[in-house]
């Protein structure tokens, strides 16, 4: 995030940050956007969990909230899971989500970046941001080489796994699991001597650097998600949304 922060002050980004919101009311990066001067604000979904816990969800969903819609969007899940708990999940979730959504309408937006929201954001809010397909608002950073170690602990799979090189990808969000189409990616060599430490360490000063430049295609409006069919020998069709950098 405050790599973000200084590429915008130092016109590396064409914008600026409007705003940075947080689950965690503790979360250092909310002091360091107050010492900018950037908005701030806190959904704490912990506080929300806790307040399905003693009352009906109905009472707390959103009216714009459809369940079937969203179970059939997400990728997250298997489908065929207990639909009474993937229920509970998506709902509790859609609560918290209306309330993020609420904060961040004060603030109008062109693209909403995630830095550190460790959060699962569900076809609900997805759906509520990108409004073009062609063209869309949410975008992430994921510390591996995707589509490879997707998840929480990215740099921690590629050493545990042995790999050679690691790096980090900027992609945009889609209802699966790190699985929204790629837009950029660094790598880094592994050595023998290396360890996780140090491979994180790697990992995140390509971050500071790949983060702010997607960014900065996107502000010059160079990004565009399309769709493509690649052709397999034996006839298999592959279907993906890629993105393209114009200009």
């Amino acid at each position: 995030m405050q790599a973000i922060i200084d590429a915008c002050e130092a016109d590396r980004i064409d914008g600026r940050v409007v705003f940075v919101g947080s689950d965690n009311p503790e979360a250092h990066g909310l002091g360091r956007a107050r010492n900018h001067g950037i908005h701030t604000f806190v959904v704490d979904y912990d506080a929300i969990m806790e307040q399905a816990g003693r009352q009906p969800l109905e009472d707390l969903l959103p009216e714009d909230f459809s369940l079937d819609n969203v179970l059939a969007a997400q990728r997250l899940i298997p489908k065929d899971s207990d639909r009474e708990r993937l229920a509970r999940y998506f709902c509790i979730r859609a609560v918290a989500e209306a309330a993020l959504f609420n904060e961040m309408a004060l603030h109008p937006f062109d693209l909403l970046v995630l830095a550190g929201f460790m959060r699962i954001l569900t076809p609900y809010f997805i759906d509520r941001v990108n409004t073009d397909l062609t063209r869309p608002r949410i975008m992430n950073i994921h510390p591996a080489l995707l589509p490879s170690f997707p998840g929480v602990d990215g740099y921690g799979d590629t050493y545990r796994y042995g790999c050679k090189v690691g790096g980090c990808t900027v992609h945009f969000l889609d209802y699966g699991e790190d699985t929204g189409p790629i837009i950029g990616q660094k790598a880094f060599e592994i050595n023998p001597e290396d360890r996780l430490e140090t491979i994180r360490s790697k990992g995140l000063k390509l971050e500071w650097e790949i983060y702010p430049e997607c960014i900065q295609l996107f502000a010059q409006g160079r990004l565009r998600v399309v769709s493509k069919v690649y052709t397999l020998e034996n006839g298999t069709e592959i279907k993906r949304r890629v993105v393209e950098i114009t200009g």
